[in-house]
Order: C-alpha cells, then structure tokens, then sequence
C-alpha cells in the first residue's frame, strides 16, 4: 500500500519562512491522521520532504497511525522534484510507504504512478489530503481517499 498526504495548511513565507503548519492546519492534520488511522492505515515507513510543515503533518500521522514506522526525511519529495525519484525509491519496496509532500509534485507523482507512464499529466489530488493506492498487477489503484477538512473551524 502507498498512502500519498499533502502537507497541512501552513503560515505564510512573511509569518515565517520556515513554514510551520498554522493553528487551523495542525488541527485539520490531527483529525485527517485520526481518519486515516481509523480506515486502517498503517504504514511501516513514513518519508517526508523534510520541509518543517510536511515534517510536522508526517509527525501527526507517526503519532495516530503507527509510532513503530521507521521515520525519515528523505530525497525526492521537494515540490519541484521529479516524480522518477520517488518511483525508482518505491521499486521493489514490500512494506507500506507513506510519502508527505508538496504540490506540485504530490498531483504529478499520482499521475505517473496510476498511468505508468514518466511524462503522465497530473492528476486530481485533494489540498491538505491523502490518497491511498495498492498496486494491483502492476498497476497503482486507488483504495480511498479523504479531502482535508476545510471547513474546520477553530474556537476563539
């Protein structure tokens, strides 16, 4: 199983140029790795880019889906990196993967992933989501998916 997530909401480059994720997208993240975790997701790696906010989503999802995943940043998950990287790291793989990223990139590797093609156009991915394929005779198929929760509202 691959589970594909889209880093949480994140302040601005002017708030700080880290990119911590914001009060709304920590919260939108916990309840999406609660989700994720009660429909059975349970990678044994989670990767992410590194980057603080997908750092801090993967944590969220360490936390509420398996804390015994080996945890790490690692190469190929930048916004602008190209999808190959990432598909060359998952050849052969056997253990299920969880990959925090950014967009661009997380749309353009779902779209080389289901098409098997290197130049396949981008596809639809929820902002702030997840997206769970299982390879099926060779193919990447989409299991579930779960949009990021925009209409969470904070309190006072």
């Amino acid at each position: 199983m691959l589970l594909l997530v889209h880093h949480g909401d994140a302040v601005g480059p002017d708030v700080n140029p880290m990119r911590p994720l914001s009060d709304r997208g920590r919260a939108a993240v916990e309840t999406l790795a609660k989700e994720a975790a009660g429909k059975g997701a349970k990678p044994d790696v989670i990767w992410h880019s590194g980057k603080m906010r997908a750092r801090q989503t993967a944590e969220a999802f360490w936390r509420h889906c398996n804390p015994f995943a080996t945890f790490a940043a690692t190469h190929g998950l930048q916004p602008t990196d190209p999808p190959s990287w990432i598909v060359d790291a998952l050849a052969g793989e056997t253990r299920d993967v969880m990959l925090v990223g950014h967009f661009p990139h997380m749309p353009r590797l779902l779209g080389v992933l289901r098409a098997g093609q290197p130049d396949a156009a981008p596809a639809d991915f929820p902002l702030h989501g997840m997206i769970v394929l299982e390879l099926k005779q060779g193919v990447w198929v989409e299991r579930w998916r779960l949009a990021g929760p925009s209409s969470l509202v904070l309190g006072p």
